[in-house]
């Protein structure tokens, strides 16, 4: 009876708390930072995060958007917000879209081309 319990497939249950009002917009913000459409995020979301994470990311969204990122990079990439108050990338994923970032600019690119360059790299994280 436990096994049974336990090896339920959460992800109709997960869909269902991601499309609740509060979460559904945190997911189209998210969606739109990275430029991806809605269904894909979602998906990658069930992946990622656990029942408690998606709960409870209305919330975490709200309290990053009040404690802005110091460096421009990390506060476009969302550096701090994607990988403390929404566990959605490792550190490795986001060191590497930071790496990248940081290369563009140390080239010359503008901030917004240089973060281009790490957010392409997190949304084929996030499209797979």
């Amino acid at each position: 009876m436990v096994d049974i319990i336990y090896e339920k497939d959460l992800r109709p249950m997960k869909y269902h708390v991601l499309t609740g009002p509060r979460q559904d917009r945190a997911v189209r913000a998210i969606a739109k930072w990275f430029n991806v459409r809605v269904q894909p995020m979602r998906k990658f979301l069930i992946e990622r995060l656990d029942m408690s994470d998606m709960e409870n990311m209305p919330a975490r969204w709200e309290v990053a958007e009040a404690a802005p990122e110091a460096d421009p990079l990390d506060a476009a990439l969302g550096a701090h917000r994607f990988t403390q108050n929404i566990p959605l990338f490792t550190d490795e994923e986001m060191a590497r879209a930071l790496q990248a970032a940081r290369a563009a600019a140390s080239e010359g690119a503008g901030t917004d081309t240089a973060a281009k360059a790490g957010k392409d790299l997190l949304k084929e994280v996030i499209i797979g």
